[in-house]
């Protein structure tokens, strides 16, 4: 459903369940990506782990967590391990299009 609405907004979205993949795929080509959004729960590895690991590879990118409530993570948590932004779900298409051009356009997160 993210996929679908980045895509509505003109960006192009490359999308994968499962967070070992994901971090294959950017490992094997970092600079390919502009921005990542991750969810927290995912099979693999949770969203946390996944953004971390990602921040050792390439510490400029920006990462936006998506979480329902959490007893793991919060806004300040993950902020303090380089997530630049927290969203919590649902979101509308509007919220995480404005999010996504903040971090996008280097608006230093809130």
């Amino acid at each position: 459903m993210s996929k679908k609405m980045l895509e509505q907004l003109g960006y192009t979205v490359t999308v994968h369940i499962s967070s070992t993949k994901a971090m294959e795929v950017f490992r094997n080509d970092p600079a390919q990506f502009d921005l990542v959004i991750t969810d927290q729960t995912m099979p693999g590895m949770t969203g946390t782990e996944l953004a971390q690991r990602m921040l050792e590879i390439r510490p400029d990118v920006p990462i936006i967590l998506c979480t329902g409530f959490s007893h793991l993570i919060d806004e300040d948590s993950a902020k303090a391990i380089g997530i630049k932004e927290f969203v919590l779900k649902p979101f509308t298409l509007s919220s995480i299009g404005q999010l996504v051009r903040k971090l996008l356009d280097g608006v230093p997160a809130s």
